[in-house]
């Protein structure tokens, strides 16, 4: 494949709500810049992105892809991202490497659930992006009322650069605010073919209106455009562009775009858009890490000259060619076969083929260059968040932080001869998924499988049958409960053993606290040598290990503060396990002290429908112990939103379609733990005596 020098690359993603057109759009952007013959459509199954059997059968994405096309002599490695909240850790892994970003909003819906989330996740990255307005071809589009949503809820200047030619059924092409022309697409010609015109009359000065506050942004940013704000001179094109990069460049501005990638009209400008407007490698900033070997920041310049780093920001398992390793390249070149090191893990690692991804195909590469998202293979010790580098010149970079799953459910073979087929089905999903888990019961010895929601396990189910030939049986969905302490405490833990000959002696005093949103955090505070520090480590892995399993249901404990205040040692006992078990003690013990209570999972529920079906749904919801934050109008119904336990909802997307005649759709994310009252606490004990 072609070199392109690091200025003429792009590397973005695409993001959106669930049925936002994220799919298509990417469809479109392959049809125009010649990668593809087609069109794919996802309502029809055979979009080239949606490659899996189950996406191609729900008409949703479900796995991140990663392409390559070309537009204007620059190469653009796209990733087009799931919806679904379910597959979040897809959409997170993907904004850790990417430069920039298109994120798109339905017309109709304008700002929705999932859009603030992929936002959110924008945000924690620094993901430069800009906004494409979507579907304006259907009733009730306002791609003003959806910038107006923009400015609300994200507190950015989100500024059109194109603005709709009518919208729904009228809709007709765009007009560019840039170049303050209008663009029209002949529709016989799949929108390849268009034409450009003055802009009508009676849409003139709400053009000159939207310019004139475009140019209001980006003073700031450019002499020339600062001479016209202040003067009214004549801008250039070159100017406004010029300006545009940099605010962007600095997430301090987003330019909206607007179309309708299914009617074909508009995509050529986004296109443009991404050219223009969005960052290049060397736009970004230096990469940061830290030399595990001296434990000192290093950097890297996005650049050949400098050493070889990469991190791995997915692995999956492809039925033609094995494990695949997909690596954003950083800094410096690399062939294939060359040794590179680890430094998460500090394992040597040897890849022996490189490969260009277009969705599930694929085209074999020599050699690495900064820059490239490309997909390895022949990698033994890696996975996701890695950090791959120079065996001379390590560097290990920020490593990505997945949600916790919050739903369970038993999982077992139906055959003896399933078995061990389906304990390495299992470690393979589990090498490409962070977000699935899997854990033994200590008392039922069932295995259990964890992930992010309901559909997210009956995907997983299905690949198991699907690509491993798995027979499996599957329980009813378990709630990931937790547990956490609500008050301080002061606790001892002491190891002491004699036998004869050399004994075991290990002592602590541990002081704990709740620490809401923190998980676990560990402080030590032992000075004078009470306690050697070779020892401090073996303490926390002991106190780590007794939050596995808390006092009141067996759950796992979190959001706990430990630290380490006193203790005492023996010249001749002490030892790493005693040490160990010591810490273990303490915390077991101060745990039962700290008012332990059960934490339940708490969804973020958001349900769009028709208006004459509020009563019915909101009885409904009152059932399911939800919390109703409130109703909300839109331009195609209602939306209400509420705070739900998880162990209420199972089942939730049958009830609704029953009661709203298949009208309505929702959303549901995680939003935090709460604890659970008495009575509940008594229900969920009986209902797991009743298991057990």
């Amino acid at each position: 494949m072609k070199k392109f020098p690091l200025d003429k690359v792009r590397n973005i993603g695409l993001a959106a709500h669930i049925d936002a057109g994220k799919t298509t759009a990417t469809e479109r952007i392959l049809f125009y810049t010649g990668k593809v013959n087609r069109m794919g459509e996802v309502h029809e199954g055979n979009a080239v992105m949606d490659w899996m059997e189950q996406e191609k059968e729900r008409g949703i994405t479900i796995t991140s892809a990663a392409t390559t096309c070309f537009w204007r002599d620059c190469r653009i490695n796209i990733i087009d991202t799931p919806g679904h909240v379910d597959f979040t850790a897809e959409v997170e892994r993907s904004f850790r490497v990417l430069d920039g970003l298109v994120i798109l909003f339905c017309g109709v819906g304008g700002v929705e659930p999932q859009s603030e989330t992929v936002w959110k996740q924008a945000n924690r990255y620094n993901v430069p992006r800009i906004g494409f307005v979507n579907k304006l071809d259907r009733v009730g589009a306002s791609f003003d009322n959806t910038v107006r949503m923009m400015k609300e809820k994200f507190e950015i200047p989100c500024i059109p650069v194109t603005l709709p030619i009518f919208t729904g059924e009228n809709f007709s092409g765009v007009a560019d605010l840039v170049r303050m022309k209008a663009i029209r697409y002949r529709d016989e010609s799949l929108g390849k073919e268009f034409v450009e015109d003055e802009i009508p009359g009676d849409m003139k000065n709400r053009c000159l209106e939207l310019r004139e506050e475009l140019l209001g942004e980006l003073a700031d940013y450019n002499e020339e455009i600062m001479h016209h704000v202040v003067d009214g001179t004549e801008v250039t094109e070159e100017a406004i562009k010029s300006a545009l990069r940099k605010g962007v460049d600095d997430i301090a501005i987003v330019p909206v775009f607007c179309g309708s990638a299914l009617r074909n009209k508009g995509v050529q400008l986004l296109i443009d858009g991404i050219i223009d407007y969005l960052p290049s490698p060397l736009d970004m900033p230096r990469v940061s890490g830290v030399n595990p070997k001296t434990g000192e920041e290093e950097v890297r310049n996005h650049s050949e000259e400098d050493p070889f780093s990469a991190v791995v920001f997915k692995v999956a398992n492809d039925p033609f060619v094995g494990k695949l390793h997909y690596l954003r390249v950083y800094s410096g070149k690399l062939n294939t076969g060359d040794r590179i090191l680890n430094a998460t893990n500090d394992r040597r690692e040897r890849f022996t083929r490189a490969l260009v991804m277009h969705a599930d195909s694929r085209e074999n590469v020599e050699e690495l260059h900064a820059g490239d998202i490309v997909a390895v293979i022949g990698l033994k010790h890696s996975t996701t968040g890695d950090s791959l580098c120079d065996i001379k010149h390590p560097i290990k970079m920020k490593m990505m932080k997945f949600p916790e799953p919050v739903i369970s459910v038993a999982i077992e073979p139906q055959t003896k001869a399933d078995d061990e087929k389906l304990s390495k089905a299992l470690q393979r999903l589990s090498d490409e998924d962070p977000t699935f888990r899997i854990t033994v019961d200590e008392e039922t010895r069932q295995t259990l499988i964890s992930g992010m929601g309901e559909l997210h396990l009956e995907v997983l189910v299905e690949r198991m049958l699907r690509e491993f030939n798995v027979k499996a049986n599957v329980g009813r969905p378990h709630v990931a409960y937790r547990e956490t302490i609500t008050s301080g405490t002061r606790s001892e833990g002491k190891f002491i053993k004699q036998s004869g000959g050399k004994g075991q002696y290990g002592h602590v005093v541990i002081e704990m606290a709740p620490a809401p949103g923190k998980g676990f955090s560990f402080v030590n505070k032992i000075t004078g040598g009470v306690i050697p520090k070779r020892y401090i480590p073996y303490v926390k892995e002991g106190a780590r290990e007794a939050l596995l399993a808390g006092p009141v249901n067996g759950c796992p404990v979190i959001d706990v503060e430990i630290t380490l205040v006193d203790g005492s040692y023996h010249e001749i006992d002490s030892s790493d396990i005693a040490y160990h078990i010591a810490g273990s003690k303490a915390v077991t013990s101060g745990v039962r002290k700290a008012g332990p209570v059960l934490l339940e999972p708490i969804m973020d529920v958001e349900i769009i429908l028709p208006t004459e079906y509020v009563g019915d749904v909101m009885n409904d919801l009152n059932a399911r112990r939800a919390k109703v934050e409130g109703l909300h109008h839109r331009s195609d119904g209602q939306m209400i939103s509420a705070l739900t336990p998880l162990a209420d909802m199972f089942g939730y997307a049958t009830t609704l379609r029953s009661l709203t005649q298949g009208r309505a759709i929702y959303t549901m994310e995680f939003s935090h733990y709460n604890p659970v009252s008495d009575e509940i606490l008594a229900r969920i004990q009986g209902r797991m005596r009743g298991l057990a």
